[in-house]
């Protein structure tokens, strides 16, 4: 099975993980079960896909051969179907599991093998058709978090998360420097919510352009936008307890009848977290797929920047919206995406004064939201690719930045890569 899912193109199906779940409904736990310092779950509304991506390559940086899910198949069978891709004569090469997953399949997931560690990142108001309203998405973050052995790396800013409780929990946050920079779910309606007197373990001190620093020190980080660097300080915070917590051997004790053995490999394979070492190699990490990418477009930079709910929009506008940009926002409401696009009218976007292309399956509903902001709009078209050829053949000499839900950006990530270089 993982020689033909390497055949087929390794991580594009969730195919072999569904196959493997129907003919060996303990696959994830025998597989993953082996690996010597365990299995980590990363879950929350926003931000999972690029702190994931951080995670991993902080491990590795610090000398850790880590499995990961890098398609962005964050349900049960997809991190199984990367698995087969992975595997050779049955077993992973990895020492950890790094696994990005859907808020309510993660707690499938955790059903089958129980994680060490738990980073667990927000809960907003997003794809209330799918999960409900915001409080069950939290009961599903517990659920998690109840399952997790060792610790559990919370948000300290989100009330609701803060809230969760663990066998052990250790907190990431922000400075009062940087707060008006990150609206909570709650805020965004009115409401205003004390934030948590817990300290934390990684804290954002501040950010100046590129440059952000951290109780820990300061770089420079590629990935734009503060959302970026609050995914930064929740990547540091949960690599500092993995490194930080204990020694692992990666041999097993049951195999071996010299205890002295196991002893040195024990300390010989202790890694501690190293903050210079971390943050140069946070400074190097690219955006993941379609969260912030740069594409060159005849000589002239496009961004292209995933939005999924009103907070994460505010976000992002507040932080790498570029007025001197010509504009387009793309949105579809597919199941991936959200059937419900009314979050949409709870978005602040005064700060657009003129939008190039509208496009997408409810680009409709997205000219009227603009339109009751007074916003200019050139052209309005809901076929996807004919507005993007449209959108880039306008101005050439002009930069460009892409406003765009997930399958949207899917699609039209597709065109970039393959006529463009990035």
């Amino acid at each position: 099975m993982a020689r033909a899912s390497r055949l087929r193109g390794g991580h594009g199906s969730a195919l072999p993980g569904l196959v493997a779940e129907r003919i060996a409904p303990n696959f994830l736990r025998d597989v993953l079960g082996r690996l010597p310092r365990g299995v980590v779950v990363v879950s929350g509304t926003n931000g999972k896909t690029t702190t994931t991506k951080m995670t991993v390559e902080l491990l590795r940086a610090a000398g850790l051969k880590v499995f990961t899910n890098p398609s962005g198949s964050n349900f049960t069978r997809g991190v199984a179907s990367s698995a087969i891709a992975e595997m050779r004569w049955g077993r992973l090469d990895a020492d950890i599991a790094v696994v990005e997953l859907d808020e309510a399949h993660a707690v499938h997931f955790v059903n089958k093998i129980a994680p060490k560690y738990t980073l667990l990142l927000n809960v907003l108001r997003d794809q209330l058709d799918r999960f409900g309203e915001i409080d069950t998405t939290a009961s599903y973050l517990q659920k998690v978090a109840a399952a997790t052995t060792d610790t559990v790396i919370l948000n300290r800013e989100d009330p609701r998360i803060a809230d969760i409780t663990a066998k052990k929990t250790v907190f990431f946050g922000y400075s009062d420097a940087v707060s008006q920079l990150f609206p909570n779910d709650d805020e965004l309606y009115g409401l205003k919510i004390a934030r948590s007197p817990k300290s934390a373990s990684i804290v954002l001190e501040k950010i100046d352009g590129e440059k952000v620093t951290f109780n820990i020190g300061a770089t420079r980080l590629e990935l734009r936008g503060a959302h970026n660097a609050f995914n930064a300080a929740a990547a540091l915070a949960l690599v500092k307890e993995i490194l930080n917590n204990h020694c692992h051997s990666r041999l097993d004790p049951e195999s071996s009848k010299n205890r002295n053995q196991i002893l040195n490999q024990v300390q010989n394979d202790k890694i501690e977290f190293d903050a210079k070492k971390m943050l140069a190699a946070l400074s190097d990490i690219k955006p993941a797929f379609g969260r912030g990418e740069s594409f060159s477009v005849n000589g002239v930079s496009l961004e292209l920047i995933l939005v999924k709910n009103p907070s994460g929009f505010r976000i992002v506008l507040g932080s790498q919206y570029n007025p001197a940009a010509l504009t387009m926002i793309a949105i579809n409401d597919q199941y991936a995406d959200g059937r419900d696009v009314s979050w949409l009218w709870d978005v602040d976007l005064s700060c657009i004064k003129r939008v190039a292309m509208v496009s997408g399956v409810r680009a409709y509903d997205m000219a009227l939201r603009l339109g009751c902001q007074n916003i200019t709009i050139n052209h309005v078209d809901t076929d996807l690719d004919t507005a993007l050829t449209r959108f880039l053949g306008d101005h050439p000499d002009q930069p460009k930045q892409i406003f765009t839900t997930y399958t949207a950006m899917l699609q039209m990530r597709k065109v970039l890569k393959k006529e463009y270089k990035k």
